[in-house]
C-alpha cells in the first residue's frame, strides 16, 4: 500500500493537493487524529489491495505535540507501512493575506493573537515535521493549475496527465460552456441536402465519405490537426484537459464526421482523446 500524509502550514493548499490525490486515484480522509493512523493504516492492509493509494490530511488541528506524531509514525514503521510525507508551505505574507481575505481565523490564533503571530507559531510547532518531508511545495505565488501540475509530478512523474475532449454540437443549439477551443465547420457541403444521407449522421460512412470527398475537408481536418499539435503542449504546461468543440447547422453530420476524424488524428499524435457527439440525437 502506498501511504502519503499530506501536511502542512494553514491556508498553504493542503486540501487542493487533496483534490488532486484523489483524483490520482488515491482514497482520501481529511483531518485524521495521528492516534489513528496506525488503526487507519492496518484497516487498510487488512483489505488486501482495496486502498491501494492512501492520501492522509494531517494539520495542527488535529495534533496535540509532535511527540504523539513521532508515536503513529513509529507504529507504521512496525505494520512496514511506510509512508511518504508531503509537506505545503508558503511565505509569511502569503499566508496572512489569504487569511484576511478568507475572513477566518487561524487555527493557532487565540485572544489578542495576530495573523502574524499565529503564522509563526504554527511554523515553529509543525518545524519538526517539515524536517522530516520527503517532499516541501512553497505554493507561495502558484496558481492552482501550477499547483496540480506540481503534485502530479512529484508523485507521479512517470505519468502524463492530459485528456482531450473533442466534442461536435450545432450551433442552432448553443456554443457549449464548457468548451476552450470552438471550431466552426458550416463552411464545408451539407449532407443534409442530400435525401439519402439527411437521416444520416457524421459516423455513418455514407456522411463520412460524403463530407471528406470534398478537398477543403481533407485540407481543414489536416490544419487542424496541425495547429492543435502545435497548441496542445503549450496548454498541457497549466491544465489537464482540454475541449475542443467542433459544430455545424445542427450537429448531426458535418461536425460529427469532422470531430470523430480529429479525434482518430489526435490519438496518432499520442493525446488520450474521448469524442463526444453533444446533439447528433437531437
Amino acid at each position: 500500500m502506498e501511504l502519503l500524509i499530506i501536511t502542512g502550514l494553514s491556508g498553504a493548499g493542503k486540501s487542493r493537493a487533496a483534490d488532486v490525490c484523489e483524483d490520482l486515484g488515491y482514497y482520501c480522509v481529511d483531518n485524521l487524529p495521528p492516534a489513528l493512523l496506525g488503526r487507519f493504516a492496518a484497516l487498510c492492509l487488512a483489505t488486501h489491495g482495496r486502498y491501494e493509494r492512501v492520501a492522509l490530511v494531517i494539520d495542527v488541528r488535529s495534533v496535540a505535540d509532535y511527540g504523539e506524531l513521532d508515536s503513529a509514525f513509529q507504529e507504521l514503521e512496525g505494520l512496514d507501512c511506510p509512508c511518504r510525507i508531503l509537506y505545503l508551505a508558503a511565505e509569511q505574507a502569503a499566508l496572512i493575506r489569504r487569511y484576511k481575505e478568507r475572513r477566518r481565523p487561524h487555527p493557532m490564533s487565540q485572544p489578542g493573537c495576530t495573523i502574524q503571530q499565529a503564522v509563526e507559531r504554527e511554523q515553529a510547532f509543525l518545524a519538526p515535521l517539515r524536517q522530516r518531508a520527503d517532499l516541501i511545495i512553497d505554493t507561495t505565488g502558484l496558481s492552482l493549475n501550477r499547483l496540480q501540475a506540481r503534485i502530479r509530478e512529484a508523485l507521479q512523474p512517470e505519468a502524463v496527465y492530459f485528456a482531450v475532449n473533442v466534442c461536435s454540437f450545432g450551433y442552432k443549439y448553443g456554443i457549449p460552456p464548457e468548451a476552450d477551443l470552438v471550431f466552426d465547420v458550416r463552411c464545408l457541403p451539407n449532407p443534409f441536402y442530400e435525401a439519402d444521407l439527411r437521416d444520416l449522421n457524421g459516423l455513418d460512412d455514407p456522411v463520412s465519405d460524403y463530407v471528406f470527398r470534398n478537398e477543403n475537408a481533407q485540407v481543414l481536418l489536416a490544419k487542424l490537426t496541425d495547429l492543435l499539435a502545435f497548441l496542445l503542449p503549450l496548454y498541457q504546461f497549466d491544465r489537464s484537459e482540454l475541449t475542443v468543440a467542433v459544430g455545424c447547422t445542427g450537429g448531426h453530420h458535418r461536425s460529427v464526421a469532422m470531430a470523430a476524424a480529429l479525434g482518430h488524428a489526435l490519438s496518432d499524435e499520442g493525446y488520450t482523446v474521448a469524442v463526444s457527439h453533444r446533439d447528433m440525437e437531437r
